[in-house]
């Protein structure tokens, strides 16, 4: 049900900003409208995570997975992106010796 309200309010969100309507004077508070939101979330989300005592008690672990996955993470995106460029910068090499010549 909760999903059909999002979806609902995202719509309505998108046909207000698709026909400009009254749209100036939000265009102007939307940056401020956006990071007070923002911070209210995150004041929320501690609060839970405060409160939650199986996530205070287990921030040590979670850090550790935390920076064994993003480790992990930008190693292998490093090594896909030279792995990759290889095959998608061969051809343009190939070109660019023959318009030097």
């Amino acid at each position: 049900m909760r999903l059909i309200l999002y979806l609902c309010i995202l719509g309505i969100g998108i046909l207000i900003g698709y026909n400009e309507l009254g749209i100036d004077k939000l265009k102007r508070q939307l940056l401020k409208i956006q990071n007070i939101s923002l911070l209210f979330l995150l004041f929320v989300m501690g609060i839970r995570i405060g409160a939650d005592k199986k996530v205070i008690t287990s921030f040590a672990e979670l850090g550790y997975q935390a920076i064994v996955i993003s480790s992990f993470s930008i190693l292998f995106s490093i090594i896909l992106v030279k792995f990759v460029r290889g095959f998608v910068t061969k051809g343009n090499d190939k070109e660019e010796m023959k318009n030097e010549c």
